[in-house]
């Protein structure tokens, strides 16, 4: 939505009103005559955390490597190589658990650091454990040629007849390597989310047969029934938080709620809403700004499921998801029939009014970025905050939502339309968000749009003196 997206008219600064689909001036916001709810405590230190309990399992893999390495390990250049191998497969075995739990959809994990960020840290993890499976497989082989004074084939060929479940292993390193490769930019690009997602299932493959190979033959292992117990008990550990997380819960939720598609509503050129309907929808706790996983059981969806944000929260039985037709699956959702089953994960997201530290807060929406931006408006002006927003959009036909806005003296939306290359400027640009809200600067700035848009954003409102800490935004991707 950056692409160009610009307003048709300059802003004057001169008093007036915004409603509706008019693009008028902004006034500056008066002050709220509502007292404002009160800011949230300082930032989270949830990510700090997770941190420190990833390098002290890190700390405790290379503990228990040591404790079971014996002291002639380093004697001779093979046997060292050995060390350095088996270490690297423990530290690759421990780090793929920990990169599953950062995406089993614990709440805990969620509401700490934001589900952008956990997904972020996955793909970070991912590419160490590539070069740590990459390592650990080099490391075993050369480390037995020296040894045995044998060639890369032959020792090969000798590790698979005496190793047991060798051939396990090499398969599910193949896996590993296979699902990172999958995740590279470049590959990505070019693979739908269904292929990838599918790929990636092939993980749970790959970590069943490395577990086999490690309990079978791991020298760290074999003589030691403590090590093994650990060992087997934080595989188990992260087992049940998945299935839990990513199956159990989200079954007893979805029988509980009975969700189905209610209507399907056109919104505005390339913007479709999906109203649902079920049962105790409230039992979810779904705040403005969070998003749900949604898996539509009709032909061509129930493989997979896609994150959508919520356009209005829940009210009595019913919730609204207002979609961009960006793709094959976004597309389609307007061919849903009324009485489809809806199977939800969620709600996630950081995205929500606590965030907010000012009793005043711009919301800045590109294109479909309006529905999440919608239910978050409508939850600060309840909190009695002082609210901007500005919704930017190619052109007027595609202002989704824009009439929803009500007339508020917390309230002033702004839609601005048009392309930069038509009119020469970015509204978004220093000046010209400083001249839209003059006091920008003392507010929490949320925004939600394409990537482009969001990071332009982010840097102009802090060249206006908006801390980092006050502007937030969130990714919806799972890859």
């Amino acid at each position: 939505m950056a692409d160009s997206q610009t307003p048709s008219t300059r802003s004057s600064g001169a008093p007036g009103t915004v409603r509706g689909m008019a693009t008028n001036t902004l006034q500056r916001p008066r002050a709220s005559a509502t007292r404002p709810a009160p800011a949230a405590a300082g930032p989270d230190s949830g990510h700090a955390l997770i941190r420190v309990l990833l390098v002290a399992g890190v700390l405790a893999i290379t503990g228990l490597w040591w404790v079971g390495t014996p002291a002639s390990a380093g004697s001779t250049p093979g046997t060292g190589l050995l060390a350095i191998g088996e270490l690297a497969g423990l530290q690759a075995s421990f780090l793929v658990l920990a990169q599953l739990l950062l995406v089993a959809r614990v709440p805990w994990f969620e509401r700490a650091v934001g589900f952008d960020r956990l997904v972020s840290w996955h793909r970070s993890l991912g590419t160490t454990v590539v070069l740590l499976v990459v390592g650990h497989v080099a490391a075993m082989i050369g480390g037995a040629m020296l040894i045995d004074h044998s060639t890369p084939w032959g020792e090969v060929g000798t590790l698979l007849t005496t190793t047991p479940k060798m051939l396990s292993a090499i398969i599910g390193a193949a896996i590993f390597l296979v699902v990172g490769l999958s995740s590279a930019r470049l590959l990505r690009r070019r693979l739908s989310y269904e292929v990838w997602f599918v790929i990636h299932l092939l993980t749970y493959g790959g970590i069943y047969l490395a577990f086999g190979h490690q309990i079978a033959a791991g020298v760290h292992f074999v003589d030691s029934p403590l090590a093994r117990a650990a060992w087997i008990g934080l595989y188990a550990a992260t087992g049940l938080a998945v299935v839990w997380w990513r199956f159990l819960k989200p079954l007893v939720d979805n029988a509980r709620a009975g969700l189905r598609v209610d209507a399907v509503r056109a919104e505005a050129t390339g913007t479709t809403s999906v109203w649902l309907r079920g049962r105790d929808l409230h039992k979810f706790g779904a705040r403005g700004g969070q998003f749900f996983l949604l898996r539509f059981v009709a032909a061509g969806h129930l493989v997979t499921a896609h994150p959508y944000s919520m356009s209005l929260t829940p009210r009595g039985d019913r919730v609204r998801f207002t979609i961009g037709m960006l793709g094959d699956h976004s597309r389609s959702v307007a061919h849903l029939a009324p009485g489809t089953r809806v199977l939800v994960e969620g709600p996630f997201g950081r995205f929500t009014s606590d965030r907010a530290r000012s009793p005043r807060v711009l919301l800045v929406a590109g294109g479909v970025g309006i529905g999440p931006v919608r239910a978050l408006a409508e939850e600060l002006v309840a909190a009695g905050r002082d609210v901007v927003v500005l919704h930017r959009a190619h052109s007027i036909d595609r202002l989704a939502l824009g009439r929803e806005f009500p007339e508020s003296s917390l309230l002033h939306y702004v839609p601005l339309t048009g392309r930069r290359a038509q009119l020469g400027y970015d509204p978004l640009a220093p000046a010209n968000l400083r001249s839209l809200v003059p006091d920008v600067a003392s507010r929490d700035v949320f925004v939600c749009g394409p990537p482009a848009m969001i990071d332009a954003v982010a840097r102009t409102a802090h060249t206006l003196g908006v801390p980092r800490r006050a502007i937030h935004h969130e990714e919806l991707s799972l890859s």
